[in-house]
């Protein structure tokens, strides 16, 4: 991909996901992601497996049937992904999916695209910058992607 092709300045964003939660979303069967707090940023993201793993987590069905097979890469860059929204359950409603934790905030994931090879990175907390480098890596392997 050129650069001309790439949108001007500040597009894309990244986020740290324990694993097997980063899995989970790069399958596609996870569609939010659970947060503490309310996120502003919309947009693509750079979808970072951080460096820790969610162990208790592994022993829900739900995620266990989602993960089977899949390697839980820690510490790199495994995906990217669209971000379109944020929002919390009204009091007394059901879930809006069944990952859907009560009382968080629910980060909104479509067009989840896996890359081939992950990417090593540091990532952190909150939404974060990534480097040029980073982004050039991940678009080579992202030939057809068009933000």
């Amino acid at each position: 991909m050129s650069i001309a092709a790439l949108p001007e300045g500040d597009w894309i964003r990244g986020i740290s996901v324990k694993q097997p939660h980063a899995a989970c979303l790069l399958a596609g069967a996870k569609t939010i992601e659970n947060r503490p707090r309310a996120w502003s940023w919309r947009g693509w993201v750079l979808l970072h497996a951080g460096k820790a793993i969610d162990r208790p987590a592994l022993r829900v069905p739900l995620i266990a049937r989602t993960i089977r097979g899949r390697e839980l890469t820690t510490g790199a860059v495994i995906g990217v992904a669209r971000l379109t929204g944020c929002h919390q359950d009204p009091d007394g409603s059901p879930p809006c999916t069944e990952w859907a934790q009560p009382g968080a905030w629910h980060l909104e994931v479509s067009d989840v695209q896996a890359l081939a090879l992950p990417i090593p990175a540091p990532g952190q907390l909150g939404p974060w910058r990534p480097t040029e480098d980073l982004v050039d890596q991940v678009l080579q392997q992202l030939p057809g992607f068009r933000p």
